[in-house]
């Protein structure tokens, strides 16, 4: 018998009141802003209680067009922990709507291991995203009001890097002139959008530790550059921008509570894109949940090439977080294809193809555990997978010295991660974890990024082309050379190459530009040919969607 769709299940699951869901938590009905009956906002001050919870970090193997279901095996063991009698909870991002219509058609989860309520939160959820777009305009406004009145500030229009946004795939927006027309439309210049995702906003709400920091964080916020020489920055805060902002952004800091399928309490919060940005829900919410749990799941997005690094280097380290263990989800399918198997053919064994793209879990294994973090592989088994597959791939990550499980939460819910949920107390009873970041920030901007490319991607070594130099040269110059990195790359691939697969040796990674995010406290530097703002496929998921005369959902994952 065929699994019901996602959504057919989501929408068929009995949900408990989201009262009921922070009862478990030790919350009252006193604690939450209900939005709605199954969702709630949750006041900052529980952000500050003791934590007593241990964390713990869901990554993945490079993700590739069979789907690995990182977010998927996050709620599934949350669940199984649960399950067998631990107060744990999950902590995941909030979807964008770009990919939910883009390729997607939803980022929930799967089958049986999924949050709820699933069409609320894959659309307009508690309005952060609005919220973060709204903010993100304001200062594109004010950015242009103050150019058409006199510009008092010297802001060079030709050294503007604070881009528009908008919460939606439109390649035709990489590239925009604005200010056309009539004088009193502005000056004319060239500028650009970015995803919501992608926009410092985002970063920062995701970062932030309250609303004085929140406020704070927006102030550094680097618009610009002056014209004249040595180049000043210009801020958000020069523009008096920060306090408006932090208006529009009051509620969206809240952690969203809501409910796994099972029933038990999750949070998600804040949505930055790994490959562009850090990659990982608010710390808001980790820490609001290791103030209430025993157990803290959060993902961090794609592989351990980006989300991983960026949560250990950039999330960790500003949140004062002490990660214990990693669990790396991997499918034979998803490894399959990193060893050269055809796409067409995954549902045949092909044992040969595997071997080949077993390096790629090893790299991400190491990537984990360079951080001092022991390492657990989920394998998340498909129908099609063989017995001799599962077996070769278990025995891989255990040469490898990692702890390995399969995971069935797709099918089973939480019974289907038990054994799992298991590994992972093992795993936390021995202690083990001596977690710390990669690089130091007081190196300069290139050492990090170099210890990035070669200790986490296994590259030889980094170019920067002459726009980036310039782009690095002017970012030391204006003193924000203390900052992290956060390198947006291709998910795809360790390299910048998105058709480079398994674990390549011999290369080289291309630095192309740089752009400060000083107010999330990273400067990011882009590799290859990556892209702040998505494309639609040929076949969007938007066009199978729609809604029914009784206003029931069709074509959500």
């Amino acid at each position: 018998m065929a699994l019901p769709t996602s959504l057919e299940i989501a929408q068929k699951a009995t949900m408990r009141p989201i009262a009921d869901v922070a009862a478990d938590l030790g919350l009252s009905a006193a604690d939450l802003d209900p939005i709605g009956k199954y969702k709630a906002k949750l006041p900052l001050s529980l952000a500050e209680r003791p934590r007593k919870g241990r964390l713990i970090l869901v990554t993945a193997v490079n993700p590739t067009t069979a789907g690995e279901g990182k977010t998927t095996t996050t709620i599934g063991l949350t669940q199984a922990l649960r399950k067998i009698g631990q107060n744990a909870v999950a902590c995941l991002r909030e979807p964008s709507l770009g990919p939910v219509f883009g390729v997607k058609g939803g980022a929930t989860g799967g089958g049986y291991s999924q949050v709820l309520p699933m069409e609320d939160i894959n659309l307009h959820f508690t309005g952060d995203f609005h919220a973060i777009s709204s903010a993100h305009a304001l200062l594109s406004a004010l950015v242009d009001n103050h150019l058409h009145f006199g510009n008092a500030l010297g802001l060079d229009p030709a050294a503007i890097t604070w881009p528009r946004a908008v919460d939606m795939n439109d390649r035709a927006l990489r590239r925009v002139t604005v200010g056309q027309g009539a004088k009193a439309n502005g000056p004319e210049r060239t500028d650009r959008f970015v995803i919501t995702s992608a926009s410092e906003v985002m970063a920062i709400l995701a970062l932030s530790s309250s609303l004085a920091d929140l406020q704070a964080r927006l102030a550094r916020i680097v618009v610009g550059y002056t014209a004249n020489t040595p180049r000043k920055p210009i801020t958000a805060g020069d523009l008096e921008a920060n306090g408006a902002m932090a208006l529009l952004l009051r509620d969206a800091i809240r952690p969203n509570l809501v409910q796994t399928l099972e029933g038990g309490p999750a949070f998600v919060h804040a949505g930055p894109f790994a490959n562009i940005a850090h990659g990982c829900s608010s710390i808001m919410a980790t820490r609001t949940a290791l103030g209430l749990a025993d157990l803290v799941l959060t993902e961090a997005g794609f592989g351990s090439d980006l989300g991983a690094e960026k949560f250990f280097d950039i999330k960790c380290r500003q949140g004062g977080l002490n990660p214990e263990v990693g669990v790396i989800v991997a499918t034979v399918r998803a490894l399959k294809l990193n060893g050269g198997a055809d796409a067409k053919t995954l549902a045949t064994e092909d044992l040969g193809a595997l071997e080949k793209g077993l390096p790629n879990l090893a790299r991400h294994i190491a990537n984990v555990r360079q951080f001092g973090v022991p390492v657990i592989v989920a394998v998340n088994r498909f129908p099609s997978d063989t017995d001799a597959e599962l077996a070769r791939v278990q025995a891989y990550a255990a040469e490898h010295g990692a702890r390995v499980g399969l995971s069935e939460v797709v099918v089973k819910g939480g019974a289907g991660g038990e054994s799992l949920a298991r590994l992972v107390l093992e795993a936390l009873a021995e202690k083990k974890s001596a977690y710390k970041p990669i690089y130091e920030l007081d190196q300069p901007l290139k050492a990090k990024i170099e210890t990035i490319a070669k200790k986490v991607y296994g590259a030889d070594g980094v170019d920067y082309t002459d726009a980036a130099n310039a782009d690095l040269a002017q970012a030391e110059e204006a003193g924000l050379g203390h900052l992290g990195v956060c390198i947006a790359k291709t998910q795809y691939s360790f390299t910048d190459n998105p058709k480079v697969f398994g674990a390549p040796a011999g290369f080289r990674i291309t630095i192309t530009g740089a752009s400060p995010s000083a107010g999330a406290g990273f400067v990011v530097c882009r590799a290859g040919d990556i892209m702040t703002m998505p494309g639609l496929s040929a076949s969007p998921a938007a066009v199978r969607m729609r809604l029914l005369e009784d206003g029931t959902s069709v074509g959500l994952f």
